[in-house]
């Protein structure tokens, strides 16, 4: 008979975990539980992912399983576990951390970096503490990650804390089981760690650590324009609530009317500057700390500097302290800003602290990384530099986000405009996996992509494409990620345009590698990201809504009804808006006024009828040129673009009449509809809208955006205020958006309606769109990972490229569609 009190044979497992899972204290995570469990093996970061090997009694094996895929660490997300029983080992007597072992190839996912967390800030307000107010303090739950990240796997030496040896009392936390910094790769104290110093623009330095600290804040609450190395590049820094500091800032960096994001202290500050709702607050104290837009209160704690730091919304872009840096410069310049305070408004309570945080470049440039490169380029801007030795290898602009509550059934969600640090390189996970295909993306809010798997890594934002210093940060880029994720391409994907500049580098790029190329409309690009992201896999009618693409037919798009089936792949486009000529071209994106008056011409306006037009008394005659322009069709190229639909009517109603930055007349529009105080929530009348027919007797059919505009003029020159057209405007093109899809998901049958573009980056649309869409029955799919804008046209090209590479040759869907009939 059996001896029933001898113990169970040990067992030995071994699990291969994928995912966010290194950089995050996942070893430290599964030495701790294996020493609970009393089991014996060894952990360590393969190219594979994280090998860990367990033995001990069965079920001691498998309540270590069971804690490791529920009790992890804040940062680390697991993406798969694979399971391996083994032969054990014997004599084998305690549980070890290896050396990482590096490869060819890797599953492992980059950690984004992260905002300070709780222990570290208390580390820094211990004044006995050895990093009191220590700017580069950070443990296994937060820091730096992916911005001081060279190669993986995720070790010190491949991170620009190599130089930074560890001092005796780091090396005893770093080798610690018990300690939150055991394996912290990034850790450091003011003993061994980087080192703050402030300079002159010269570059003369004036003073270091804690005095650094201290003068920048003095100099900010006095006035002064500071530029200061942060996470992944510097920001420029001025007083938020001294309108003067503002308004010298944006002449200096060349920034007019774009909003500028503000940082204050904590989120009741925040609440006191902008209306946060639960979900928009929990974005904004979020570890990835976005930048939140949210709508500003009135009267606003910042007075009148409010109306310069966002004159053509009523939203405010709002963000919390990331870095220790943050956190210490705070404190110091609410010291400085109250005295400085105090004489001129005896007993008056301070001003609430509040920092412009804005990036550090010069308009259209990316954001400076280096010291050398920030005191070159920022010297004209900047009255003090404060810098520090720690490398910034990655460059990472803020990211920024608002939360849209477009009725969906699981709540309001976020929406990108800017997708950056914090967030990338978390990959967006597709419905399937693929060989790697190169998106080489768009030329305005440039990304790339490189898959993986059934992954897409979607790279941070990386700006417009339009000189020299952008194109070296997207060739830098594209060699980092394909470095990084140890991964080569097999096809190339790239926009209609032949003039872009991404297009040139993916031309070369594919031909260097003997790849296969494939040209992607850039609308199709669209639909096909938003269903990429939202992992679908079929056919779906597509709302295609932004300023300008090249289309198949050689003119200009943006105002698309597209059938989209991903799986074939093929597509076919149903309709799109009334066609408008641009005359001068991009002259006519500058200046709005432009696309009015071409409008006026397609209605058969050649002259004011009683009432002047808004642009004639400062550019009567350009006004006059353009006429002949358009009644000669030169320069004048034809589109069907929604970003300049709003432009027209922007114009038409007076609101703006030329743009200083993409979009600013739509956004005036859109804020136009609010009452005075109000925010996105608050709309003046509660009209139905203007009527917007679909024309259905040719193909493509045609959303009559004309007969909207003309209902816009019929009431300007009523003498209707402004605010109540821009309101019938918004609510009559979402249902004449609503109605066309209803239309073409009812003769196709299909149910789903994918929207994408930069339109959608209007909150009315955001938000009453899929609503109405749900209304009539259908489904919308709308963007949560990636903006609605440019920066997804690198993933929708990815995405379409991995269909073609898998044999299918694409074309026009046939779906035995019916002309819907006129609405």
């Amino acid at each position: 008979m059996p001896d029933r009190s001898s113990p169970p044979a040990p067992l030995r497992r071994r699990l291969t975990v994928t995912g966010a899972v290194q950089g995050v204290g996942f070893r430290p995570f599964v030495y701790r539980i294996a020493r609970e469990h009393g089991l014996t093996g060894s952990v360590r970061n393969t190219p594979e992912g994280v090998a860990v090997e367990v033995q001990g009694p069965p079920g001691a094996v498998d309540a270590f399983e069971h804690d490791l895929l529920h009790r992890l660490p804040p940062l680390a997300r697991i993406v798969s576990c694979v399971r391996r029983e083994l032969d054990a080992v014997p004599g084998e007597a305690a549980f070890a951390i290896l050396a990482s072992t590096a490869g060819q190839g890797h599953n492992v996912l980059i950690s984004p970096d992260t905002a300070t967390c709780a222990d570290c800030l208390a580390d820094m307000d211990d004044p006995a503490g050895r990093r009191h107010d220590y700017p580069f303090t950070n443990c296994t739950n937060c820091g730096p990650r992916y911005t001081i990240t060279r190669s993986v796997p995720y070790d010190r030496a491949t991170t620009s804390m190599a130089c930074f040896p560890l001092c005796p009392d780091c090396a005893r936390e770093y080798a610690d089981p018990a300690d939150r910094r055991f394996h912290a790769q990034p850790n450091a104290c003011p003993v061994c760690g980087p080192r703050l110093w402030l300079a002159e623009a010269s570059g003369r330095e004036l003073a270091t650590g804690r005095q650094a600290i201290a003068a920048a804040a003095r100099a900010l609450a006095g006035g002064g324009l500071v530029a200061m190395k942060g996470l992944g590049g510097f920001h420029l820094v001025c007083d938020a609530a001294d309108a003067r500091a503002v308004a010298l800032l944006r002449e200096r960096k060349h920034r007019y009317g774009k909003p500028l994001a503000v940082m204050v202290a904590d989120a009741d500050a925040a609440g006191a500057l902008a209306a946060l709702d639960g979900p928009a607050l929990a974005q904004l104290t979020d570890p990835a700390r976005p930048i939140v837009l949210a709508p500003a209160r009135l009267p606003s704690p910042l007075g009148a500097a409010l109306a310069l730091l966002a004159p053509d919304t009523p939203e405010l872009g709002l963000m919390l302290p990331y870095t220790p840096l943050h956190h210490v410069l705070f404190k110091r310049y609410a010291t400085a800003r109250a005295e400085a305070d105090a004489p001129a408004a005896p007993g008056a309570p301070p001003c609430l602290p509040a920092l412009v945080m804005t990036s550090g470049n010069l308009s259209s440039e990316p954001i400076c990384t280096g010291n050398r490169e920030a005191l070159a380029r920022l010297a004209a801007v900047a009255d003090l530099f404060l810098l520090h030795d720690r490398d910034i290898l990655v460059r990472c602009d803020d990211s920024v986000l608002r939360v849209v509550d477009d009725g969906a059934p699981d709540g309001p969600g976020p929406q990108f405009l800017r997708r950056a640090r914090g967030f990338t390189p978390a990959p967006v996970f597709l419905s399937r996996s693929g060989p790697t295909v190169f998106g080489a993306g768009p030329e305005l809010k440039a990304t790339l992509c490189l898959t993986k798997g059934d992954q897409a890594f979607v790279s941070q934002h990386i700006g417009t494409m339009e000189n020299l210093e952008t194109n070296g940060f997207y060739q830098e880029m594209a060699a980092h990620l394909e470095d990084i994720l140890r991964v080569r391409p097999e096809a190339v994907a790239h926009d209609l345009h032949p003039d872009f500049m991404t297009t040139a580098f993916a031309r070369d790029y594919a031909a260097a590698r003997g790849l296969p190329l494939f040209p992607v409309q850039h609308h199709l690009a669209h639909i096909h990201a938003v269903l990429a992201e939202n992992r679908f896999d079929g056919a779906a009618i597509g709302l295609a809504l932004d300023g300008t693409g090249l289309g198949e037919d050689g003119t200009l798009w943006g105002g698309e009804c597209l059938l989209v089936d991903n799986r074939e792949p093929c597509h076919e486009r149903l309709g799109h808006f009334s066609p408008v000529r641009l005359p001068g071209g991009e002259a006519a994106i500058r200046e709005p006024w432009r696309v009015a008056q071409a409008c006026l011409h397609a209605l058969g306006v050649a002259e004011p009828m009683g009432r002047p037009w808004p642009w004639l008394a400062a550019h009567g005659p350009a006004s006059a040129l353009v006429g002949q322009m358009l009644r000669r069709g030169l320069n004048s190229p034809w589109t069907t673009s929604c970003g300049r639909l709003f432009d027209a009517v922007s114009a038409m109603l007076g609101v703006k009449l030329t743009a200083a930055y993409e979009a600013e007349a739509a956004i005036a529009l859109e804020s136009a509809q609010y009452a005075p105080g109000g925010g996105p929530g608050d709309f003046p009348g509660d009209g139905a809208g203007y009527d917007v027919p679909l024309r259905g007797a040719a193909q493509p059919a045609q959303l009559d955006t004309l007969a909207l505009f003309a209902q816009v003029l019929a009431d300007w020159e009523a003498g209707v205020p402004a605010g109540e057209i821009s309101r019938r405007f918004h609510l009559g093109l979402v249902r004449g958006l609503a109605d066309m899809a209803a239309a073409f998901a009812a003769a196709t049958g299909l149910a789903h309606v994918a929207l994408s573009g930069g339109s959608m980056l209007n909150r009315t649309l955001a938000t009453l769109l899929p609503r109405a869409l749900r209304a009539r029955g259908l489904t919308p799919l709308v963007h949560r990972a990636l903006p609605p804008g440019d920066g997804c046209i690198s993933l929708g090209q990815a995405a379409l490229a991995l269909r073609l590479l898998e044999g299918a040759q694409g074309g026009i869907c046939s779906r035995g569609l019916s002309s819907p009939t006129e609405m």
